[in-house]
C-alpha cells in the first residue's frame, strides 16, 4: 500500500489479492465492453488548460451536495458484492468514506445488509434502490433504510434487464463461490482474502436472502435479476417512490435530455449522468459525452452528479468543468478495498484528493467552486454559446409583451 502511487497501482494489487471471479465482476463491462472503454477514452480526450502565476497556496476542495458539506467533490458509488472484495467490505468502505468526509452509497445487491452497515458505522449513509416486481419488498427496503437513518435514496433506473457481462459468465460468478476445482485453486492462492471473508458478518446478499420468499439461498446475481427485476418499471413508479420516500431522492442512470427533464419534473433532488459504468447498454454514449448536454438542459433546476470512468483527480476536474457538482467514484475505491480493506479505500480517496488538488493548482484554481469551463480547452466556447442564448430569450420575451 505504501508504494501505491495511483489508482492503477491499487487495481494491480487488488487483482493479485482478490479471486478472479470477484475482481472481474467489478472490473468488467457488458458485451464487447465498448462503452466501458469509451468512458475512459472520452474523459482522457478532454484537455486541461495550464495556467501560471496564480495564487493557489490555499486550495479548498470542499463543496456541498444536497445541502450537506463534503470534504471533496466525491461520493462512493453503489457497488454490489463489496463483501466479496474483502470481508465486511461495505462496512469498511463506509468507515473510510466517513473518515474522509464524503458519502458512501450502499447497494441493494450488497453482501453486508442495511442493518449491518448502520451498526458497523454508526453514521448516516446513502442507499441505492433497485425496484423489483414485488413492490412490497421495495417498500420494505425503504422502510429498513429509514430505520437505519438513511437520508438519501439513490434510485437506479438503468437496470430493468441485465446487460450480459461475459467475464461473469466465463467465471461462473456466484456468492459464495461454487465448489469447483478452478475456484478452490484460485482461493487457495489468496489466503488473506479467504480469511477476511470467512470472518465477515455476511457471506451472501444481505439485503435479499431471507427477506424474499424463495430467495433464502440466492447466490446468483444474474438469476436474481432475471427472476425479480421488473422490465415494466416506468415513470409512474418514480412518482410512487417520490411520495413515499421522506428524504432526498437521487435518480441514477440518466443519459438522455428528455429523461433528465422528466426526472426533474417528478421531483428528483439530483440526477446522476451515468451509463452504469459501461455495464448495461454497450455501444451507448460515454457518460462524459452526455454530461454537458444534460447539465445545460436541467443544471439550473437540479443538482447534477457524474458517474463513469473516474480514475484520477484530473478526471474529477473534467467532470466538474462540464457541469457536475460532484462525482460518484466506483471502481477506484473498489480496487482500494480489494488491495487493502479500509486502509486501501482510504488510500484511494487520498490519491484522488491529492491529484485533484494538484490539478487545481496547475490550472490556476484555488476553490472547487471556481471550476467551470474555463479550465479546459474549448470550455469557453460552450459557456459563450450558452450565454449567447440568454439575450435572444430576453428579446423574445420583450417582443411577446
Amino acid at each position: 500500500m505504501r508504494v501505491a502511487a495511483c489508482i492503477d497501482d491499487l487495481r494491480k494489487i487488488a487483482k493479485s489479492r482478490v479471486p478472479r471471479a470477484f475482481f472481474d465482476y467489478a472490473d468488467s463491462g457488458s458485451y464487447s465492453e465498448q462503452t466501458l472503454r469509451a468512458n475512459r477514452t472520452d474523459l482522457e480526450a478532454i484537455i486541461l488548460k495550464q495556467r501560471v502565476l496564480v495564487d493557489v497556496s490555499a486550495r479548498d476542495l470542499t463543496t456541498t451536495v444536497l445541502g450537506k458539506k463534503l470534504a471533496a467533490p466525491m461520493i462512493h458509488a453503489p457497488i454490489g458484492l463489496l463483501g466479496m472484495q474483502h470481508g465486511d467490505g461495505e462496512i469498511l468502505a463506509a468507515r473510510a468514506a466517513n473518515e474522509a468526509g464524503i458519502p458512501f452509497t450502499l447497494s441493494t445487491m450488497s453482501i453486508g445488509s442495511i442493518e449491518q452497515v448502520a451498526e458497523g458505522t454508526g453514521k448516516p449513509f446513502w442507499f441505492q434502490l433497485y425496484v423489483i416486481k414485488d413492490r412490497g419488498f421495495s417498500k420494505q427496503l425503504m422502510d429498513r433504510a429509514i430505520a437505519a437513518k438513511v437520508d438519501t435514496l439513490v434510485l437506479t433506473v438503468d437496470l430493468q434487464v441485465l446487460g450480459q457481462r461475459h467475464r461473469d459468465v466465463h467465471n461462473g460468478l456466484t456468492v459464495p463461490p461454487q465448489f469447483k476445482i478452478k475456484n478452490v485453486i484460485d482461493i487457495a492462492t489468496k489466503p488473506a482474502w479467504a480469511w477476511s471473508v470467512l470472518w465477515g458478518k455476511s457471506k451472501t446478499f444481505g439485503n435479499i436472502a431471507g427477506h424474499v420468499p424463495g430467495m433464502e439461498s440466492v447466490n446468483s446475481l444474474s438469476g436474481w435479476t432475471t427472476q425479480q427485476f421488473d422490465p415494466a418499471l416506468n415513470w409512474k413508479d418514480l412518482e410512487w417512490i417520490r411520495k413515499y420516500w421522506p428524504g432526498k431522492l437521487v435518480i441514477k442512470g440518466i443519459l438522455d435530455i428528455d429523461d433528465a427533464k422528466t426526472a426533474v419534473k417528478l421531483g428528483a433532488d439530483a440526477i446522476v449522468v451515468s451509463n452504469h459504468g459501461g455495464r448495461q447498454l454497450d455501444g451507448t454514449s460515454s457518460s462524459i459525452a452526455m454530461l454537458p448536454r444534460v447539465a445545460d438542459a436541467v443544471g439550473s433546476d437540479t443538482e447534477i452528479l457524474f458517474d463513469g470512468g473516474i480514475r484520477t483527480g484530473a478526471d474529477i476536474m473534467r467532470a466538474l468543468a462540464l457541469g457536475a457538482r460532484a462525482c460518484m467514484v466506483g471502481r477506484a475505491f473498489v480496487w482500494g478495498l480489494g488491495a487493502g480493506g479500509q486502509e486501501g479505500v482510504a488510500k484511494a480517496i487520498d490519491i484522488l484528493k491529492k491529484e485533484l488538488s494538484v490539478t487545481m493548482a496547475l490550472t490556476g484554481v484555488a476553490k472547487v467552486s471556481e471550476i467551470d469551463g474555463h479550465v479546459i480547452e474549448g470550455g469557453e466556447v460552450r459557456k459563450k454559446s450558452a450565454a449567447a442564448r440568454k439575450p435572444k430569450a430576453k428579446a423574445a420575451a420583450k417582443a411577446a409583451e
